[in-house]
């Protein structure tokens, strides 16, 4: 079995009451929403790497605030689909708009972004992420780590 790591930074930018969400859409054309993110280069910084991502899923520049935590989800894929032990590696930052149009992605895993009222968020078809997000923004635990959040097992 092929083993997989994949380290991605994320943004929680809250506002106004309301959260700046990205579609994000699978292989197989499903669409869920998530945080604006996603996987960094080689040799680049968790920081940079949750501005350009941001950037190319919203068209907000952000300013990352705090680092709110990290998030690590593992997904055995059965050998039908190449027999792959992935994990991913999520570093989750508390983030600010400073400047951009809200647009959407074209080309990119997503096609859509969008501000959602936080009450309306549990009801959103979504990745477990954004639980993982919203909770780690309201409880700010020490450890940087939150329990309780189900896992989503498709999340990626």
């Amino acid at each position: 079995m092929r083993e997989q790591l994949r380290v991605a930074a994320y943004a929680v930018c809250v506002r106004d009451g309301r959260m700046l969400l990205a579609r994000w859409v699978a292989r197989d054309g499903g669409r869920r929403w998530t945080l604006p993110g996603g996987g960094m280069d080689h040799g680049e910084d968790p920081y940079d790497t949750v501005v350009r991502e941001a950037e190319e899923e919203t068209g907000y520049t952000v300013e990352p605030l705090a680092l709110l935590g990290v998030d690590s989800n593992r997904l055995i894929r059965p050998r039908r689909f190449g027999g792959t032990d992935f994990q991913g590696l999520r570093l989750v930052y508390e983030a600010r708009v400073t400047g951009g149009e809200l647009r959407h992605e074209t080309g990119g895993s997503t096609d859509m972004a969008a501000w959602h009222p936080l009450d309306e968020v549990p009801a959103l078809e979504r990745v477990g992420l954004v639980d993982v997000g919203l909770a780690l923004w309201r409880e700010r635990p020490a450890a940087g780590r939150v329990t309780g959040v189900p896992e989503h097992p498709a999340d990626t």
